[in-house]
């Protein structure tokens, strides 16, 4: 197959004939106008490539943020059954990344790439679990395994679409230049959808938010019948609409993620970046995962990151409790969710301020900025580790989707436990699923999950990124690498 594309290449004008000297004094393949064109990604493929990005965000800041009280508070799941489905959940989706990961760097070449066919297989069963994951069951018994089955679907055909999608990102070219460009385009995008995903389940489930029955006022004994049937009237119609609109926002989702990888698969070619490189040696799951753990700024690189979406999904699972309960804005919980997007700051001072709606929404505004640089921007420096592994080790390639799959699992473990442990501690607090007021203990719990224990973890990461070893000069020099290293 490898002799067949290298065939078509050297037949359609692709292989140059001749060399020249490059900006740093190597020797490179000469191109005609019309092949750099070829090499060059146009703004278009930029784009479709960073939509593909859309769904993971999406999907993942709408369970994030919403998950964890859907659970408790309209499926009416004992806060101990809601912390197994998270954890559990979460734990079985960290347990896949690497599997999918070795499946797809041992997927053979095909005429859509070795990632794309993943991607497009893995799109409609994926949807279709994360929408019944918003539904729920007319049976009480077994209501907690429906949704741990149908959780753990959707995080295992997530992890088929993004675990591809991610490491897509070194077969999109072999400059470093475009692959950087089309990376930060998939930052932004990102960032959007994360917007994009809160707003959609926010402002549709804000929209069914209706007050608590034990906050009206039962002022005429008299009535006492009457106002008991009214209150179980409009807890019947609260409860209805609450779930109706759950299963609006996750179709409305759901229809936007098949888009989303409609565009990136027409608007992508994958491409081959393995034949110009010494021929590659199928190793062993285990040997591939010895090589790319032992790499030295992959470890630092994970462990940062790891310490930073701890942090992230610690705050991201309990904040909308958080605005609810605590702050007492049960009205505006949504809203404020679509303008925060974490920071240190926001976690110190919301806590610390008496509880004030004004200055909880100016504070999240000055706190989005810090999202990307804390949680996003790591994954723009993935490439340059896979870069240094390939000049370290120019006879072991192809371990892409190993390096983008332990990356995706230590996130995804982070959320599990995350997840798992604060909702724990909000049993072990007295939390009670569908009251409008909680005790001075969860509320307590509550503002320590979104603000010490998250401070914390990002000071540790950001010491280990403090160690990390790949500077401009040593990205550069390897660059020039593997410019050479094409060339044998």
């Amino acid at each position: 197959m490898e002799r067949e594309h290298g065939a078509e290449q050297f037949s359609s004008g692709l292989l140059p004939t001749a060399k020249t000297v490059n900006q740093d004094g190597i020797k490179v393949p000469k191109l005609s106008p019309q092949q750099e064109r070829k090499r060059a990604l146009t703004v278009w493929s930029k784009v479709c490539f960073a939509i593909g990005g859309a769904p993971y965000q999406i999907t993942g800041s709408a369970l994030g943020f919403f998950l964890q009280i859907f659970l408790l508070d309209v499926a009416l799941l004992d806060p101990l059954n809601a912390s197994v489905i998270l954890f559990v959940g979460r734990a079985w989706d960290a347990v896949t990344d690497p599997t999918v990961g070795f499946l797809v760097s041992r997927t053979p070449w095909t005429r859509h790439g070795r990632m794309m066919p993943w991607i497009l297989i893995s799109t409609t069963p994926a949807v279709l679990c994360y929408f019944l994951i918003w539904v729920v069951p007319p049976i009480e018994q077994g209501k907690m395994w429906w949704y741990l089955l149908f959780y753990c679907l959707f995080q295992t055909l997530q992890t088929c679409f993004h675990v591809p999608y991610s490491a897509l990102t070194m077969f999109i070219s072999t400059e470093q230049k475009e692959r950087d460009s089309a990376t930060a385009y998939r930052m932004t995008v990102e960032v959007l959808g994360t917007v994009v995903g809160t707003a959609i389940q926010g402002q549709i489930v804000g929209m069914a938010n209706i007050p608590c029955i034990n906050s009206t006022s039962l002022t005429n004994s008299s009535h006492h019948s009457m106002h008991g049937n009214n209150s179980q009237i409009l807890l019947d119609s609260k409860v209805f609409n609450e779930r109706r609109a759950y299963m609006i926002a996750s179709a409305v989702i759901s229809l936007i993620c098949v888009l989303c990888a409609v565009v990136l698969f027409f608007g992508v070619t994958e491409q081959d970046n393995q034949s110009g490189l010494k021929a590659q040696k199928h190793v062993s799951f285990r040997r591939g995962l010895r090589l790319v753990m032992s790499h030295g700024p992959y470890v630092k690189l994970v462990l940062a990151f790891l310490f930073t979406s701890l942090a992230f999904m610690l705050m991201e699972g309990n904040f909308a409790l958080f605005i609810k309960y605590t702050l007492g804005f049960r009205e505006d919980f949504q809203n404020i969710l679509l303008v925060i997007m974490w920071a240190v700051p926001f976690m110190i001072v919301v806590v610390c301020v008496n509880s004030n709606l004004f200055v909880s929404y100016i504070v999240s505004v000055a706190a989005g900025a810090s999202v990307a640089a804390a949680f996003l921007l790591p994954w723009s420096m993935l490439p340059d580790v896979v870069d240094d592994f390939k000049v370290q080790n120019p006879t072991s390639q192809g371990h892409e989707a190993i390096f983008y799959s332990f990356y995706v699992f230590f996130t995804k473990f982070a959320s599990g436990v995350s997840l798992g442990v604060s909702t724990l501690a909000l049993s072990f607090a007295g939390y009670v699923p569908g009251v409008c007021v909680q005790s001075d203990s969860v509320n307590l719990t509550l503002k320590m999950l979104v603000s010490a224990a998250p401070v914390s973890l990002i000071a540790l990461g950001l010491l280990v990124f403090k160690t990390y070893p790949i500077n401009e000069e040593r990205r550069q020099y390897n660059n020039k690498q593997l410019q050479l290293l094409l060339l044998q």
